[in-house]
């Protein structure tokens, strides 16, 4: 009886201290790894007992046993596969959750308005997520638009400008992919909304609001500029956008960074001083509004614009009125860099951008 008793009495205790060490295992926090924190991949297809494996060893959980356990019983809910971050002691039903969740980590990339498919590729390598080379590659494959865009020699264009969140270690083909998704959202609003007169072919509409896009930085000038690109594509006229150029030199590996006046004559289709008309396709990916002002221009009598040191420009509808707010830009200009050189107080930033005219 004695005997009895005191086996009953073990396996009591044996019990408790099981019912413990479980309770302990799923709800007190633990941490088992370096204070920076841990990444762990869970593999497609992982089992439940390799993933909970994979998660002791890497001292995310205080027992891979324990984990399992609840896995089994939580059966209804999937363990999603991909990369998971833990900085911090969480509870082993935390860690679960996380996982049945699929709150895998991600890196914000922001892509600016009107950053070129290099812009990008350059943003991309220098955030640590691929090299330049491999993002390019994936960006010059334009089968991803060709439905948009038949013409399309590449995705630049379509790489809307947005915030974006990735694993550490992403495909070219996963960023650019993500890219032209949103654009496919954001374009599918913007061409919904009636336009007067009906608007462009989407390449040319698309070619349009790019060279919108890198001509201003404000919102509120880009009906203005889209106008007085219409009003010169109508006449004729050259566009004689400098931005073209810079993507002509890019395009040749040829850009060093500044535009001088000797590169104008450098020979592109894409160069808007030698060829009429439009470029043969977008030279940057424009954002929203300039979308909408390509779609929509200014009904306006304007053919040129030049800088104003202030972000925005001077427009005019003649030749003469263009000369002399190009001789007011110059003088202006000169003003800024002589109080630069010699300051009174803080010098005003100003804005050096290209003009439309002769």
């Amino acid at each position: 009886m004695r005997r009895a008793l005191f086996i009953a009495g073990v396996l009591v205790v044996g019990a408790g201290v099981i019912g413990a060490w479980i309770w302990a295992s799923l709800y007190l926090p633990y941490q088992g790894f370096a204070a920076p924190g841990v990444y762990v991949d869970i593999p497609k297809g992982a089992s439940r007992r390799t993933i909970a494996g994979l998660l002791a060893s890497q001292g995310v959980i205080r027992s891979r046993w324990a984990f399992e356990a609840l896995s089994r019983r939580e059966s209804r809910r999937t363990l999603q596969a991909g990369e998971y971050f833990f900085n911090r002691p969480e509870t082993g039903l935390e860690v679960f959750d996380t996982l049945a969740e699929g709150r895998v980590f991600v890196k914000e990339l922001v892509v600016p308005e009107g950053y070129s498919m290099f812009d990008i590729a350059d943003l991309v390598a220098k955030e640590g997520f691929l090299s330049r080379e491999d993002f390019l590659a994936a960006a010059r494959d334009a089968s991803a638009v060709r439905d948009l865009a038949p013409n399309a020699q590449t995705t630049e264009g379509f790489l809307f400008p947005a915030t974006y969140g990735f694993p550490r270690h992403p495909t070219g083909e996963q960023m650019v992919g993500a890219m032209v998704k949103r654009f496919r959202q954001e374009w599918t609003t913007i061409a919904a909304e009636p336009s007067d007169p009906p608007g462009r072919p989407l390449e040319q509409t698309l070619t349009l609001a790019s060279l919108v896009e890198r001509e201003t930085p404000k919102p509120d000038e880009r009906p203005l500029v889209a106008g007085v690109f219409t009003n010169r594509l109508e006449k004729k006229m050259p566009l004689q956008c400098d931005p073209t150029v810079v993507y002509a030199l890019e395009l040749s590996g040829q850009y060093n960074g500044t535009l001088d006046a000797k590169d104008l004559p450098f020979e592109s289709l894409y160069n808007t001083y030698r060829h009429a008309g439009l470029p043969p396709g977008p030279i940057a990916n424009p954002g929203e509004a300039s979308l909408r002002a390509a779609l929509a221009p200014a009904k306006t009598d304007y053919l040129y614009f030049v800088a104003n040191t202030e972000g925005g420009h001077f427009f005019s509808k003649t030749l003469e009125e263009h000369n002399r707010n190009v001789v007011k830009y110059r003088k202006l200009l000169a003003a800024e860099r002589n109080a630069a050189r010699f300051p009174a107080t803080a010098p005003t930033p100003s804005s050096a951008r290209a003009h439309v005219g002769p």
